[in-house]
């Protein structure tokens, strides 16, 4: 059974950044592809970024020039830097997997902009 385990949030000052990985029990190449989310109170769930197997990227405009999306397939982990966080960052941030039919997710890792 797959299972995915983010990890890498925390508090952090508007302008300031992070590095969250999503860390999969099996082989990360083996999927066709990883997705962050983020959920906030008071607003629906929003595909951050996607990397797909073959290495394409894709990004939300609101954070397209300040989050990049990884992958390490030696460490089976998808990392997601994010850059310039800003206070509308702050939510949890969920990774996704997609494998034939499947569909796994990990519990998610909070990411709080303050100052």
């Amino acid at each position: 059974q797959v299972q995915l385990v983010e990890s890498g949030g925390g508090l952090v000052q508007p302008g300031g950044s992070l590095r969250l990985s999503c860390a999969a029990s099996g082989r990360i190449a083996s999927f066709d592809a990883v997705l962050w989310y983020r959920q906030a109170p008071g607003k629906e769930r929003e595909l951050v970024a996607g990397i797909r197997s073959g290495g394409s990227t894709r990004y939300a405009d609101s954070v397209k020039g300040r989050f990049t999306i990884s992958r390490d397939n030696a460490k089976n982990t998808v990392f997601l830097q994010m850059n310039t966080l800003k206070p509308e960052d702050t939510a949890v941030y969920l990774c996704n997997a997609h494998r034939y039919t499947s569909d796994y997710w990990g519990q998610g890792t909070q990411v709080t902009v303050s100052s």
